[in-house]
């Protein structure tokens, strides 16, 4: 029990590592226009906290997501080892009764 809840919450923990590496490129990306000459600029009139809190919300939703699926991929893995663990056990002898 105790190896599953470990596996679990490293398995969360990498999750959230892994999409706080990979969320903020992939949205510059979807956000950058393309087909643009290199180095031209853009004149755009945004909202600063809009932006800001759409960045964060996607951020955090992602984390959130990848959490979950680390924390069931490591309940597959804790599960998958105290099962394997059991099988290989020998069975205990069960000592005779004295009448």
């Amino acid at each position: 029990m105790k190896t599953t809840i470990i596996l679990m919450l490293t398995g969360a923990l990498l999750g959230v590592l892994l999409a706080a590496l990979i969320v903020p490129p992939s949205l510059a990306w979807y956000s950058a226009p393309g087909g643009l000459p290199k180095g031209a600029q853009i004149q755009a009139v945004v909202e600063i906290p809009e932006v800001i809190r759409y960045a964060t919300d996607k951020l955090i939703r992602w984390q959130a997501i990848a959490a979950a699926i680390g924390a069931i991929v490591g309940l597959g893995a804790g599960i998958g080892i105290s099962v394997r663990g059991r099988a290989k056990r020998p069975p205990t002898a069960i000592p005779p009764a004295n009448p």
